[in-house]
């Protein structure tokens, strides 16, 4: 069976899934990836499921080689540095590592997060339904911690054939965050008109001590209006608590299940994988929509993903005369 060595790997870097659904209630939050967008796109690249187990690379990179047979695999994500024996090959690729090669990716011009989808998924037990890591409760992915040098990862059954190096076409995978939308939070009368202005009018950069479970945020420090205390309720990835100290905490994928902050705002949906992909030091804003505005973005996304996803696996295949003459053209063209 395939399998691919890590050879090394830097802080972070974690087997996922779509996450582990369905047991907030029992206090397990689902894990899964920062970019969920990133994730699928790399996953349906190959022509499979986009919820099938890949690896997250964080900023500090990672190395494998592929052991046993060839592995064919998707990187998609932030503008990494990817590169096969030496040879550099764009940040959002397909390709297959023949047995004994070594695949390279590196912290590159932009993001902080890609992904590394396998035909066939990796395959790692499944707890509570999911493979997503969740390393601070030590469940699921691979031990349930981060990748180190020497791990093995088994890779499932695939049937797929191998292919030369494409590159992904997905331009939409390029999503500047210098504005990050939110809708106000549930706590937001916790704050006086002029702190909630501060919260929009920032600018914000993303702490260095940021990581899975929350984004930490320097700025203006807000104060509270009615302490900074509540009654622990709920909290969903997006969520922006504000803590006694009056610097935000955006919550993410790794997020405990509860939290007794106010919650000025919360991110919305198609706007999490955009922040994630924020590196320390960068600048940016956040800018308010309604609920119906956010609702009306979500619907607007969705439609316009489901279709582009689902021609990724046929724009990124090379135009050889043999995949032209598979095709139903009629006075049309293959563009991107």
């Amino acid at each position: 069976m395939a399998s691919l060595e890590i050879r090394t790997a830097g802080p972070g870097c974690t087997v996922q899934d779509a996450g582990r659904r369905g047991h907030l209630r029992y206090g397990v939050t689902a894990a899964g990836p920062m970019d969920p967008l990133a994730f699928s796109v790399a996953n349906k690249a190959l022509g499979q499921d986009g919820e099938a187990a890949a690896i997250e690379v964080s900023l500090g990179g990672i190395e494998l080689v592929a052991r046993d047979a060839a592995v064919t695999v998707a990187i998609a994500g932030g503008a990494f540095s990817v590169s096969i024996e030496g040879r550099a090959l764009p940040a959002s690729v397909t390709l297959t590592l023949k047995p004994d090669e070594t695949l390279r990716i590196r912290a590159g011009a932009a993001g902080a997060w890609c992904y590394l989808a396998v035909a066939g998924g990796i395959d790692v037990p499944a707890i509570l339904g999911s493979r997503a890591t969740h390393t601070r409760a030590g469940l699921g992915g691979f031990e349930g911690r981060a990748l180190k040098a020497g791990d093995r990862l088994a890779i499932g059954e695939s049937g797929r054939g191998a292919r030369e190096p494409a590159e992904i076409v997905a331009r939409w995978l390029d999503r500047p965050a210098k504005d990050i939308r939110v809708i106000l939070g549930p706590q937001a009368d916790f704050f006086a008109e002029d702190q909630i202005a501060a919260f929009f009018t920032g600018p914000w950069v993303l702490s260095p001590r940021s990581d899975r479970m929350a984004g930490f945020l320097d700025g203006p420090v807000l104060t509270h209006a009615k302490g900074h205390d509540i009654v622990s309720d709920g909290v969903v990835m997006g969520a922006v608590q504000v803590p006694g100290d009056g610097r935000p905490i955006v919550l993410m994928a790794d997020r405990q299940p509860t939290g007794g902050y106010p919650k000025i705002a919360t991110v919305i949906g198609p706007d999490l994988g955009r922040f994630a992909q924020i590196r320390p030091g960068a600048p940016f804003r956040f800018r308010a929509v309604t609920i119906e505005e956010a609702v009306a973005v979500r619907r607007e996304e969705a439609a316009r993903l489901s279709r582009e996803v689902e021609m990724i696996p046929m724009l990124r295949t090379e135009l050889s005369s043999e995949f032209l003459l598979g095709l139903n053209l009629i006075d049309g063209v293959v563009r991107d």
